[in-house]
């Protein structure tokens, strides 16, 4: 605590070394978070082949549009964690500048990495915190939160993700589900109904053989 209860002024090579060490921490909680979404994963895909061997094509549909989901989370947080490795690049690049300048200069990447860090919420709070300081040190500007997101787009989004479903039912069920366009209306088969199908064609197929033969014969 320095004088009249005022903090001190960080020097500004220990500020950066701060701000890179509370980034990196911050990689780790969204690496946590990557492991925890696919141990998810791994647990819906184990369902929807189980869903797919008793011809519940209902559940395969929502169980694959659940892994859909997990995917583009875990890509949106690796998205994220490059965002953070291009911020601590910016400031290992900060130091150097320090050392022409004798200053820290103003970083249009760095603030607009930030801002969109701001959005995750897994690391919303400590950005937000990482940000305010920034701002004080001169290297951003003040930044507002984003309070609406831009509709467009969504219909394209809504069309992929029905296409990242179909490649999910083609990819976990084998072909039977998914193939290469939208999934069929048609019921899946149960194993033994399809069993029981394999079995009929072949006895038909003997019995025409048979009768050829006879009929050779004759």
């Amino acid at each position: 605590m320095g004088l009249f209860g005022k903090e001190p002024e960080k020097n500004p090579r220990e500020q950066v070394r701060e701000w890179r060490s509370k980034m990196r921490r911050e990689q780790r909680t969204l690496d946590k978070q990557i492991r925890s979404i696919q141990g998810e994963e791994a647990k819906v895909k184990k369902s929807l082949k189980d869903a797919a061997k008793k011809g519940q094509k209902d559940v395969c549909q929502i169980l694959a549009k659940e892994m859909v989901r997990s995917r583009k989370a875990v890509s949106k947080i690796h998205a994220s964690k490059a965002q953070i490795n291009s911020v601590m690049m910016s400031m290992q690049n900060q130091l150097a500048t320090m050392r022409m300048a004798g200053a820290m200069q103003k970083s249009t990447e760095v603030m607009q990495s930030m801002n969109q860090l701001m959005k995750v919420p897994e690391i919303a709070a400590i950005m937000r915190e990482l940000s305010k300081e920034m701002t004080k040190a001169g290297i951003i500007e003040e930044m507002v939160d984003d309070a609406f997101e831009s509709a467009l787009g969504d219909e394209d989004e809504e069309e992929e993700a029905e296409a990242e479903v179909d490649k999910i039912l083609f990819e976990v069920t084998n072909g039977i589900l998914g193939q290469t366009g939208p999934v069929s209306d048609q019921p899946l088969p149960a194993p033994a109904a399809a069993a029981a199908t394999a079995d009929a064609e072949s006895d038909d197929e003997q019995d025409e053989m048979t009768a050829r033969l006879e009929a050779l014969r004759g």
